[in-house]
């Protein structure tokens, strides 16, 4: 979903030292080490079988989040494909660093789950709106009085009935399973919250197993292949619930009527995954691309969880395999090294070689240890570009560019993102047909490519 990658300690509009960059760049670069996460993979199971224990999933659901009641209707299904015992946990929003736009995600997490659901075989109201506090409450009284058993049922129930504001249903709902009271409600979410904060995480519709957390219906697929490799799945099942959608644009080549914009960063990983196959899609499509690259969140002030970050390089990592791709061997190129970057950008543009140069600062970063701090890194990333460090050392460290990211980060709050990467998709008309965040929404954007170029 997100991309929302954390300054690890340190104030964020601070330039890090050398050491600091250094030893940074070597703690995520092991953190991402795939050798990391299947050794904790093989070390939580030979704990599970050791204390004879069963496949035990948590599931934290929050009200009013969207991707929570999509991940409700999943439940069901999830029990009886795989042999799982599932633990379900009432939990409050993220806070503080860990959710620095809280009204814009609840916001996004509504009108994303609205535009996905079709796809995963899921419902979702096309015109349903944020619930009312009361309503919320009264949703939550319903669910922290059900048992584990009927959990799955009831919280589907609960959110099509809080989802559309039917509060008579909410009453019905009330009836038949119970309702506890106010204070054993917020008792109920304040101690889901604080376990999951203790297991390391912060957000709704997440499942944790084995030491891992898996993000809602996007991620499901991840827990579900790690339960088939431990045999967990039950006879009879074949398919995965929800699999990862292919991003497909269909064999219609638009003639460049339809314009994508294109929201990445320079210290994104998940920017890093997806930059190369965005400008595929564009070049497989034939639709306009406008690049709109933004200045990293944590060097406009913003600071972030180490929690989130942690979180951040495990599901791209994840993300990264699924995707064919050998990720995570990072140099940080968090301040200077993003500054002279960009200093460089329009510069690359007029040379006709932006992707180039955005794509290979990326792949120097993320994939390959660079160290793009140093001359020797930049002018490795500028040369591999197919530009001219000679005449890049006349431009850089210009500040030019700094007035137009500004201007994308603002067009990007305008249609309801903060994070990158992010996309917004005209129609011939000029008109916004879809405008989303995350590269794990990519496929959505093909999707409506190839609708909407089957329609003309």
């Amino acid at each position: 979903m997100a991309e929302q990658f954390e300054n690890q300690g340190g104030a964020a509009s601070s330039e890090p030292s050398r050491l600091y960059r250094w030893l940074g760049s070597k703690m995520t670069a092991k953190w991402s080490d795939p050798a990391r996460l299947i050794k904790k993979r093989l070390k939580a199971e030979k704990i599970r079988l050791k204390g004879k224990l069963p496949h035990r999933v948590e599931y934290y659901h929050q009200v009013d989040d969207g991707y929570s009641h999509l991940s409700a209707q999943i439940l069901q299904q999830f029990l009886d494909s795989y042999d799982v015992e599932l633990i379900p946990m009432l939990a409050g929003a993220p806070t503080g660093a860990n959710a620095p736009e809280l009204e814009m995600l609840l916001d996004y997490s509504l009108v994303d789950s609205i535009s996905v659901a079709p796809h995963y075989g899921l419902t979702f109201r096309a015109d349903a709106k944020r619930p009312a506090a009361d309503l919320q409450a009264q949703a939550t009284r319903i669910l922290a009085a059900v048992s584990t058993a009927d959990f799955p049922g009831a919280a589907v129930a609960v959110g099509e009935a809080l989802w559309s504001g039917n509060s008579a249903e909410l009453e019905a709902l009330a009836s038949q399973y119970g309702t506890v009271d106010a204070t054993t409600a917020e008792k109920a979410v304040a101690a889901g919250s604080e376990r999951r904060h203790k297991l390391g995480h912060y957000s709704g519709a997440m499942f944790y197993y084995g030491e891992e957390w898996y993000w809602g219906v996007d991620r499901l697929y991840h827990l579900e292949n790690r339960l088939i490799e431990l045999g967990a799945r039950k006879p009879g099942t074949s398919d995965l619930i929800i699999p990862r959608p292919e991003t497909d644009c269909g064999d219609i080549k638009d003639d460049g009527s339809l314009t994508l914009e294109f929201y990445p960063s320079l210290r994104s990983p998940y920017s890093s995954i997806i930059f190369d196959r965005t400008i595929k899609l564009v070049k497989d499509s034939g639709v306009k691309m406008v690049m709109r690259p933004v200045v990293p969140m944590v060097m406009r002030g913003v600071s972030l969880s180490r929690q989130k970050g942690f979180y951040i390089f495990t599901d791209t990592l994840r993300e990264s395999k699924t995707l064919g791709l050998t990720w995570g061997r990072m140099y940080d190129p968090i301040g200077n090294p993003v500054r002279r970057a960009f200093s460089l950008y329009p510069w690359s543009r007029e040379q006709g070689k932006s992707v180039e140069f955005l794509s290979t600062f990326l792949k120097a970063a993320f994939f390959d240890g660079v160290n793009t701090n140093t001359d020797a890194g930049l002018r490795s990333v500028v040369e591999k570009a197919g530009l001219s460090w000679q005449e890049a050392q006349s431009v850089i460290d210009n500040k030019d560019w700094e007035k137009e990211l500004e201007e994308n980060r603002l067009a990007m709050i305008g249609f309801g993102s903060w994070g990158v990467p992010s996309y917004r998709l005209f129609d011939r008309k000029g008109e916004t047909v879809l405008a989303v965040w995350g590269q794990d929404r990519l496929w959505l954007v093909a999707r409506e490519i190839k609708r909407l170029l089957a329609e003309n």
